[in-house]
């Protein structure tokens, strides 16, 4: 999300993008690169290929401390917390009191600690309703003092076990606390591209000498927020602030998958997060009226975010909240939401791009197939 207001921060990474040739644009109130010299196109094929490293230093971390923080944090999230194992990560969501999603975020039980971490735009937000809501037995730490890297593609792992060959111990979802070059670092077997690979948080004051490390390896090219973007959509991965929102529950965004078990109506730590009540009600009803869909269109026109989608008969029946031309998919790849009654794979709807009426079919995601590495 875009920021113009206000000084624009930096991240500890911020001269050597400017070195690569990196085109600096604000970003949920930073500068940062949204492509390098390669091209957006060639990024993401890189990806896909061999490996980007992509600089997400933007984005909130945090550490909670306490014998309760476990326990603190599942009230604020329909997920399983208190039995999430150590060494591992797990996707989750603050709710709201209609059950609307106020962020979501990546969740890893480090034994004596959990660690957090929160999309940009929302983490002074985030920080402010854990302070409130987590109890004066918890403590909360913002840790701005370090960088946040991804390196993802399916040759990620042979060129960062180069330098840490711990990480060829672990699969999709393990965090672990490493030595890189002899500095302390957070490391999880994760990512945002559908591809394989590590999110690494690092000191700031060690971060670009080590991602000059990984530049150094064959497989790694530096990759902006452009090919993120596109790497995330054809993976069907939503975009806070875009494809979920405070007006989403998680049911309408189609991450029902994400509600663990035992917060479930039958499950044995039932509800108790905010708006428990509403996302329940729709698990056991069915009862919303529209959902989050991928679509794919025909040609090589995009079909962007905010265009309105129509039915054979003219009527409006949803609009796009993420779109672009796949590079991999090789066709426009897009997600929005529908009226429930449009939300059948294969229904083809309409979407209106300069007057024009394209076709676009509802079609299953992730729109690639997902390499995360299981073992």
């Amino acid at each position: 999300m875009a920021e113009t207001q206000g000084a624009l921060k930096k991240t500890p990474l911020f001269d050597l993008h400017v070195e690569l040739g990196g085109k600096m644009v604000p970003f949920a109130g930073y500068e940062m690169p949204v492509q390098y010299p390669l091209g957006v196109k060639k990024e993401h094929l890189q990806t896909r290929e061999k490996a980007g490293l992509f600089d997400v230093s933007h984005m909130g971390q945090v550490k909670l401390t306490g014998a309760n923080a476990a326990a603190a944090l599942e009230k604020l999230v329909p997920v399983d917390i208190i039995d999430l194992p150590v060494g591992k990560q797990r996707y989750a969501m603050f709710t709201n009191e209609e059950g609307g999603i106020m962020d979501d975020l990546m969740v890893t039980n480090y034994g004596d600690w959990i660690y957090v971490v929160v999309n940009a735009a929302c983490k002074e937000q985030d920080v402010a309703h854990m302070q409130a809501n987590l109890g004066d037995d918890v403590t909360l730490e913002v840790l701005d003092d370090r960088a946040l890297v991804a390196i993802q593609g399916p040759e990620a792992a042979q060129a960062v076990a180069r330098l840490a060959p711990e990480v060829n111990e672990m699969v999709f979802m393990d965090s672990r606390q490493m030595q890189i070059d002899g500095v302390d670092c957070l490391v999880s077997r994760s990512g945002y591209t559908g591809e394989d690979g590590f999110e690494i948080s690092i000191p700031s004051a060690d971060a670009e000498r080590l991602c000059r490390l990984f530049l150094d390896q064959s497989e790694i090219e530096a990759t902006g927020l452009g090919a993120r973007d596109s790497l995330r959509l054809e993976s069907g991965l939503c975009l806070y602030g875009h494809d979920i929102d405070t007006t989403t529950t998680p049911l309408e965004g189609s991450l029902i998958w994400a509600i663990s078990k035992c917060r479930r109506a039958d499950g044995e730590r039932a509800g108790g997060f905010p708006g428990a009540e509403k996302v329940l009600s729709q698990i056991t009803n069915k009862d919303w009226t529209r959902k989050r869909v991928g679509l794919l269109g025909e040609g090589r026109a995009p079909v962007r975010e905010g265009v309105e989608l129509f039915d054979e008969a003219d009527n409006k029946i949803g609009v796009v909240t993420s779109g672009t031309f796949g590079p991999t998919v090789g066709k426009p790849v897009a997600m929005g939401y529908v009226a429930t009654e449009f939300s059948a794979l294969e229904t083809v709807v309409y979407a209106e791009v300069r007057g024009k009426k394209l076709p676009m079919t509802v079609s299953r995601m992730p729109f690639i197939e997902q390499r995360y590495y299981r073992g």
